[in-house]
């Protein structure tokens, strides 16, 4: 599939030179593209793991970034292993408001079984924060106002409401896109829950990704959301099923061309 994709983009694909572009290269000149759009890409994690094998993949550190944006829920290159982000990172170490930030912004989350009538009781509230650590209660009008962050509201909706069509989270805030040392390239994904027969359900995950760089960081990409894909499944009792990972804009840059 990466041989496919590589050939498709070359024999088919648009190319930018002449068109105003944002990157450059370290001399200065302009570094343009040969693009993609639309690319759609399937990978069944019960069939085998989407690891390429024409050259490395840096599994420790694409796992350690997933962990850092998904988990520590950080925006400070401090608290990430490899140095990718080296270069986007002011004094302090910090992104801006972007990937682990967002993930990390608690907001009103519907709760079930929050109402007046079967109001929780300390230690249920105790037993729950063990659950979901990030979360805050807010008791108000005979009501329990439960904030979530992203990352815990996905496990939470998905050990409760499997079925739901409503379980994502979006990385892509309009209002703070100004913040942010460099707005998110994957900055959405989707889970969703299959009944096939067995005895787990199937959790399937849509990434999307408005840009992507194809030589450095589609093999990159495809392997950290596969194993956040296999560890969301792990916690929340479910099977890692087809990761869809959706590209707009999927390039080979000019200087790597020959080298594809």
């Amino acid at each position: 599939l990466f041989v496919q994709n590589a050939n498709n983009i070359i024999k088919s694909g648009t190319d930018t030179r002449g068109q105003l572009v944002r990157p450059k290269w370290p001399d200065g000149t302009p570094a343009y593209t040969i693009k993609q759009f639309g690319v759609v890409n399937n990978y069944d994690l019960r069939k085998e793991f989407p690891a390429i094998t024409l050259r490395p993949v840096a599994l420790k550190s694409c796992m350690d970034e997933i962990l850092w944006i998904y988990q520590r829920k950080s925006n400070n290159i401090l608290d990430l292993k490899p140095h990718i982000w080296d270069q986007w990172a002011d004094d302090t170490g910090s992104i801006g408001k972007a990937y682990g930030y967002q993930v990390g912004k608690k907001y009103l989350h519907h709760v079930h079984k929050m109402t007046a009538g079967c109001l929780m009781d300390i230690s249920e509230i105790e037993g729950f924060k063990k659950l979901y650590p990030s979360i805050e209660f807010e008791y108000s009008d005979g009501n329990y106002n439960v904030y979530m962050d992203q990352m815990d509201a996905v496990i939470y909706d998905l050990r409760n409401a499997p079925y739901g069509r409503r379980i994502m989270i979006s990385l892509w805030n309009p209002d703070e896109l100004h913040e942010m040392r460099l707005q998110p390239c994957c900055w959405s994904i989707t889970f969703n829950v299959t009944n096939e027969g067995d005895d787990k359900l199937i959790l399937n995950m849509h990434l999307n990704q408005r840009s992507n760089d194809f030589l450095a960081a589609n093999a990159w990409n495809v392997c950290q959301y596969a194993i956040l894909l296999m560890m969301v499944a792990q916690v929340t009792n479910m099977k890692p099923g087809v990761l869809m990972h959706c590209i707009t804009d999927e390039h080979i840059y000019d200087r790597h061309v020959d080298l594809v």
